[in-house]
């Protein structure tokens, strides 16, 4: 049985390598930050989602330390049995005030909050529109929830006006987006979607991963970009490893939303709590996070310096607003033989192949942070330019 079981395998592993698919794990020795050491070679990574530079921040690092001599390594629960420690609360209440919502709930995942939230949400006899473009766990949320799938195109509006229209009228209606794309670095247009959300009486949900620390006067991500408040997006997710450089995720809104998670949402009741020193290192991160005026500044210049590096190699890319600057490549050979040439001259800069984006549009995902420095970004448009130049169309 198990000869039988490997001889499958090992036929969809060589499908896999076949189609220059392959993925595999590289090794980093030494913390998260723009120099790195990769697989024992040296190099300036332009791939990490630490935007703001605070997974190495000496001050996050001291209160995790600190926590851990105060609540050990494990939470040892979940959350609803004794998991659930002082140090998540403080966490909890820092996250609801750093969002402007009544309440928050951390989770381990983000993918665990998404199934969290969509489940608590909506079943079978209700209706989800989904962008074509929202993150794996926003899409396997709706497909495990039972509830009618309605993709509406790429932050078009009127083609979820469409949608919205020709939809049954019974049952609830949510709308899910990603605030800030993870692959295209765009931003969902919020503004018109709470409106059509208004209009038609739906819900309106915004996985934020990717906007919060980053967007927004104090970071509060792409509502704060756009001026909404929880009226307009009551239901919000976001990240930890990401902008706030630890791990985890949260959802904010209001006092029932957080309550009806915490009564019914199988991932929180079933999962037990992240460690309470980690929910003390990203109270740290998120204090600093809602104060880094500069970060923030110093990560729309280097976006800049970036894009206008980009265009003068005539590579179309996002408007310079978010950390995430993706150069489309076409084919998925091409796209990994230009990242291995910037990988041999010292910078890690990964292929994003299939299935991850459509057949054809494979590319270099080329993320900033506030670590990074002017010179650090000027020799990677360098040695961009000389491996395009190397690898053949």
């Amino acid at each position: 049985m198990s000869d039988s079981l490997d001889h499958y395998l090992e036929q969809r592993l060589s499908t896999v390598r076949d189609a220059g698919l392959w993925r595999r794990t590289r090794m980093l020795d030494g913390p998260q930050r723009p120099e790195q050491v990769i697989d024992g070679h040296r190099v300036i990574a332009f791939c990490s989602n630490d935007y703001l530079g605070l997974a190495g921040d000496p001050a996050v690092a001291a209160a995790a330390r600190k926590a851990l001599d105060q609540y050990g390594v494990g939470a040892g629960a979940a959350h609803l049995i004794n998991g659930h420690s002082r140090a998540h609360d403080e966490l909890e209440q820092a996250l609801a005030r750093f969002t402007g919502r009544a309440r928050a709930l951390v989770f381990s995942t983000g993918y665990m909050a998404n199934l969290a939230l969509v489940q608590a949400l909506v079943g079978r006899h209700d209706t989800v529109f989904e962008d074509r473009l929202n993150h794996a766990s926003l899409i396997d949320a709706v497909r495990l929830s039972g509830a009618r799938s309605q993709r509406y195109r790429h932050a078009e509006p009127e083609h979820l006006r469409e949608r919205l229209e020709k939809a049954p009228a019974t049952g609830q209606r949510l709308i899910i987006t990603d605030g800030v794309f993870s692959m295209d670095g765009d931003i969902a247009p919020l503004p018109e979607l709470a409106a059509l959300a208004r209009e038609y009486n739906a819900w309106l949900m915004v996985d934020d991963a990717h906007g919060l620390s980053v967007l927004g006067d104090t970071g509060g991500g792409t509502c704060q970009h756009f001026g909404l408040g929880g009226d307009d997006v009551p239901v919000l997710m976001g990240t930890l490893g990401k902008g706030f450089g630890t791990a985890g995720a949260f959802v904010a809104g209001s006092e029932r939303l957080i309550e009806t998670l915490i009564q019914t949402a199988r991932p929180y009741i079933y999962t037990t709590a992240m460690p309470a020193a980690l929910a003390a290192a990203t109270l740290a991160s998120v204090q600093i996070a809602a104060s880094a005026h500069d970060r923030r500044a110093h990560l729309q210049n280097l976006l800049r310096r970036l894009g206008d590096g980009l265009d003068r190699l005539g590579l179309p890319h996002p408007p310079p607003l978010t950390p995430i600057q993706p150069v489309t490549l076409g084919t998925a050979t091409r796209a990994s033989a230009v990242a291995e040439r910037l990988f041999e001259a010292g910078f890690l800069v990964p292929a994003i192949r299939p299935p991850t984006v459509p057949e054809g549009e494979a590319r270099l995902r080329i993320t900033l942070s506030a670590a990074h420095t002017q010179t650090q970004v000027d020799a990677l448009l360098q040695a961009l330019e000389k491996a395009l130049k190397d690898t053949p169309a």
